[in-house]
């Protein structure tokens, strides 16, 4: 059997950096659960804003939230009311001084977790898994991925037993520590049980000192 490794903890210290940057020591578990309740707290208010990436710096006792969307209209709001009352009641809800800024993601086709994200509501909405992940794919494609694959698992289409089906297009290197892969799972709950949505989408190679990073252009 082979051992699963997280693309994205694989390339941690390499390519690719930490969502949170903040030095503690004895208040290490204290910020660590403040840090997972700040991501449970915004993903629960902004299910339909296309939240990506949700990066935590702490410096000076106040922390710094960047959330990274592909609908940054919808987190801003009209006349930028949404985002303040998010403020006000992620302040109140973690007990820190918080300060929130907004960061638009350019293509969201290019970032596995909107993907994964999406082809799970529409398996949630009972369109066909294949149909998702085939435009999912061609998608991401032509948004510029030099490979995308997706892995469909559980009682596809209702059936009795379950199934893995994979949809492959491209090149996805998992073993090329420079390669800028991008991983998430999702679940798509439906009557007949869970179905597991897994998307790797590689976006090239990264030389040097780069950092790999959500394309914000």
């Amino acid at each position: 059997m082979g051992h699963k490794v997280h693309p994205t903890a694989f390339r941690l210290g390499g390519i690719r950096t930490w969502s949170s940057r903040w030095f503690a020591d004895k208040k290490f578990a204290d910020f660590l659960h403040r840090d997972i309740k700040i991501h449970r707290f915004i993903e629960s208010r902004l299910k339909d804003a296309g939240v990506a990436k949700i990066e935590i710096a702490r410096s000076g006792g106040k922390a710094t939230v960047t959330i990274f969307t592909a609908k940054p209209g919808v987190v801003i709001g009209r006349s930028g009311a949404n985002i303040e009352k998010l403020r006000v009641d992620l302040r109140g809800a973690s007990d820190e001084n918080i300060d929130l800024k907004v960061q638009e993601v350019r293509k969201p086709d290019m970032v596995a977790r909107l993907v994964a994200e999406s082809v799970a509501r529409q398996v949630e909405r009972r369109i066909s898994y294949r149909r998702a992940a085939k435009m999912a794919i061609q998608r991401s494609r032509e948004a510029g991925a030099l490979g995308a694959k997706i892995i469909v698992s559980g009682r596809l289409n209702g059936a009795e037993i379950s199934r893995t089906e994979t949809f492959l297009d491209g090149k996805i290197p998992l073993h090329t520590l420079r390669a800028d892969i991008d991983f998430y799972h999702e679940k798509a709950q439906t009557s007949y049980g869970a179905i597991g949505v897994k998307v790797w989408i590689f976006r090239g190679l990264v030389y040097g000192d780069q950092i790999a990073d959500l394309p914000l252009e």
